[in-house]
């Protein structure tokens, strides 16, 4: 399996455990389940953070710039329907 490949599986599985996280973390029903799901959490968005940079650093994950009128279109969207 080639690096990029094996990146990005592994950018996969921590975004899935950063979601399971996220979900414990919000349904947990006492004070110390929380802290531990969100101690986890945090933990797993740094990794998270380490394995993009990574990448994007070698050319491996590619974003695009979008306009500004695109982005205000959108954000006004969304502001005319939450107001």
């Amino acid at each position: 399996m080639e690096d990029k490949e094996l990146m990005e599986k592994e950018l996969l599985i921590i975004k899935g455990v950063c979601d399971l996280y996220l979900h414990g973390t919000i349904e947990s029903t006492t004070a110390d389940v929380h802290t531990a799901f969100k101690d986890a959490l945090n933990e797993s968005l740094d990794i998270q953070n380490k394995i993009y940079n990574l990448m994007a650093e070698k050319g491996w994950y590619k974003t695009e710039n979008v306009e500004q009128n695109k982005i205000d279109s959108t954000k006004q969207k969304f502001t005319a329907n939450n107001g």
